[in-house]
């Protein structure tokens, strides 16, 4: 790990709720949001994104009824869980609230090392 490789410290975890009739709901938000220097479109993002799914160590899913990717990942290697979404031009990683930056991290790493192009990361939380 350079220097200049993010360290994707997690600033504030969401807080998970169980409704009393069903369902889960998050309560604070953590975002990272990874942006390719060259803007390669949707598709080729969500191809990306995909092939590093594939390759593993993850077990992902892509269950929800959204007009973009969104897959629930969970990577066997660091035991960590957490959202994947392709909007806008970027890759965005959702922290849950047992998500660590190793995970985060990892993610990362082998989508730079799949990828032609550098990245910049932000994060923000709410």
């Amino acid at each position: 790990m350079s220097d200049d490789d993010p360290t994707f410290s997690i600033p504030q975890r969401p807080i998970r709720r169980y409704r009393r009739h069903g369902g889960v709901e998050y309560e604070g938000e953590t975002v990272f949001t990874l942006r390719p220097e060259r803007d390669s479109g949707e598709r080729s993002l969500t191809a990306l994104a995909e092939s590093v799914l594939e390759r593993g160590p993850y077990r992902y899913g892509d269950w929800f009824d959204l007009p973009m990717p969104v897959y629930l990942a969970h990577d066997d290697g660091t035991g960590d869980t957490f959202r994947v979404a392709i909007r806008d031009g970027t890759i965005k990683l959702y922290v849950l609230p047992d998500t660590d930056p190793p995970g985060l991290r990892a993610f990362y790493n082998r989508l730079t090392r799949r990828s032609e192009s550098s990245w910049t990361v932000t994060c923000r939380s709410d």
